[in-house]
């Protein structure tokens, strides 16, 4: 049966709004006026009055971590208690007292923000946590997901001590005496893998169904996810059956382009071995890049920078050798693997633009599509590259929201004037989609579409580079046609056009029309995922 969908606001990719579509099999197969659309329609058609509502393609987060956001919907939510670190740690004890962990589990929680403690400048430590329990693991996990806290019953449970070497691409942090603190930072995150309690693919699921049902509330159809990163000891087949399960179960209500975090060339070889190349899978799961992790993020201090942090001798790192990132960035090029690889301060960027270049020497490809994750600090020059290589740039425009408070503060004026630029990669002809990093940010693309038109924080804040600025048009593509340019599928979806899957989110309120300032209260109203509704405002 055809669903006439009429009397709406319908962006299609171009300008002016139209009014109607039809849907059938999951497919949009007619879009235009009321007037045509409801003189093709038949006895048994369905139709539809969307009561004069806006309507676009479903949005696609372009750069997220799907399982990763379905586990801390489980756990404490410290981001709105972030204010001050007593405040935080309330909080975390009122948690311990109504959620007490069975046997064997941890008390988590993630979120946490020093820059935002009015109490004290520092980050929390394992004596914060010890006062909540000395018995009970609990680990913090701040907001960028590049740091943590464990209280000392977790040292102790991983084996911490004065005498554990910092990895490569991490540190631990010490106090005077060399005992840690309880702090680790990026690749020292990963000495806690061997103990933490794991959920079976039963528990993978739940994360998943419970991040699903939260992004589509978003108007969020299509996800870019890296995940086989949240829980290091489980195997990217587990994962991956999760997935398919909920889908051949018809649970699975975001279509997921799996952004392969895998850090050696042993399991890239064996991934690829088994058939996990760039497309491989349907219309709902299906294999994505190679996703590496090039550096820290600007808030932690862990970013890699080619000036150090102002005021300070720090640059932050890379997490991996330029010989490791080329050697993968190569391997997954010359099988036919798309890259994308995280890159937050510009001396990493430095490394993921040669390491793309050397692969593409060695085995050209004329429609690769590797990118860059974040792309924050840059330079001139790098954008030029950027272009000139040929590559993606997965932007997160909610990140302006903090970073405006942060930039100046950091930065050296010779990067902080020539960051963020996305506008100006888009003015090069480059692809910029749009997404938000979650569970760093939450996934309300109503927010990201303003911080991308206007430059500012929530708060006001800015704006930063105002020049920067993109269009409503141009914002709302970054989360649909642009987003679907970067997984291949521009042709498909993305957006509102006869042939094009049945993506779509209706909205409370036109954003060509909203003042600027006001896009992120616009609510969504409904989203819907081949024709099907998945979320309903009245129903929820």
């Amino acid at each position: 049966m055809r669903t006439v969908f009429h009397n709406a606001l319908v962006y299609t990719g171009e300008l002016p709004l139209q009014q109607a579509f039809a849907v059938e099999n999951g497919v949009f197969t007619l879009v235009g006026s009321n007037e045509e659309l409801l003189a093709t329609a038949a006895d048994d058609d369905e139709l539809v009055d969307l009561g004069g509502r806006f309507v676009c393609a479903g949005f696609n987060d372009s750069h997220m971590h799907l399982l990763n956001f379905g586990q801390s919907l489980q756990a404490a939510k410290l981001a709105p208690v972030t204010d001050s670190l007593s405040g935080m740690l309330d909080h975390l004890a009122a948690f311990l007292k109504s959620n007490p962990p069975r046997p064997g589990q941890w008390l988590v929680g993630r979120g946490w923000n020093q820059d935002y403690f009015t109490d004290v400048s520092r980050m929390p430590d394992r004596h914060d946590l010890d006062v909540i329990s000395s018995e009970i693991p609990i680990l913090i996990t701040r907001t960028c997901g590049h740091c943590c806290v464990v209280n000392s019953r977790v040292l102790e449970l991983a084996g911490i001590g004065p005498d554990t070497p910092s990895p490569d691409g991490g540190d631990i942090g010490r106090e005077a005496d060399g005992q840690p603190d309880g702090r680790l930072f990026d690749n020292a995150i990963d000495l806690l893998s061997p103990v933490v309690p794991l959920p079976d693919k039963e528990g993978l699921k739940e994360m998943i169904r419970l991040a699903c049902a939260a992004l589509n509330s978003y108007g969020v159809t299509s996800s870019q996810t890296d995940d086989y990163c949240v829980f290091r000891s489980i195997p990217f087949e587990t994962v991956n059956e999760a997935y398919r399960e909920l889908e051949q179960s018809g649970e699975l209500s975001v279509r997921v382009y799996e952004q392969s975090n895998i850090t050696t060339m042993e399991e890239l070889e064996c991934f690829i071995a088994e058939g996990n190349v760039t497309g491989a899978g349907s219309d709902l799961f299906r294999i994505g890049p190679l996703k590496l992790l090039g550096d820290g993020a600007l808030g932690s201090r862990t970013a890699h920078l080619s000036l150090p942090y102002k005021g300070t001798d720090e640059y932050g790192f890379d997490l991996f050798s330029d010989e490791h990132m080329n050697s993968m960035v190569s391997y997954a090029n010359a099988h036919g693997m798309q890259v994308a690889i995280h890159a937050i301060g510009d001396a990493c960027l430095d490394q993921v633009l040669n390491a793309v270049d050397n692969a593409l020497r060695e085995n050209p490809r004329s429609d690769h599509r590797h990118g860059v994750v974040h792309c924050q600090v840059s330079r001139p020059d790098q954008l030029r590259r950027i272009a000139e290589l040929g590559m993606h740039v997965y932007a997160q425009s909610i990140f302006l929201d903090y970073d405006n408070h942060i930039v100046d503060r950091l930065l050296e004026p010779e990067l902080a004037t020539s960051s963020y630029c996305w506008k100006t990669l888009l003015e090069n002809g480059v692809s910029v989609s749009n997404g938000s990093d979650c569970p760093v940010e939450l996934p309300d693309v109503m927010e990201g579409i303003q911080c991308a038109v206007t430059r500012t924080s929530m708060d006001g804040t800015g704006p930063y580079l105002p020049a920067e600025a993109f269009t409503v048009q141009e914002a709302i593509d970054s989360f649909t046609i642009r987003s679907a340019e970067a997984s291949f599928e521009e042709n498909v979806k993305g957006l509102i056009r006869e042939g094009y899957i049945a993506d779509f989110v209706v909205l409370g309120a036109d954003p060509f029309v909203t003042a600027p300032e006001d896009i992120h209260s616009i609510p969504v109203q409904s989203t819907w995922l081949g024709g099907r509704c998945v979320y309903s405002a009245g129903e929820n």
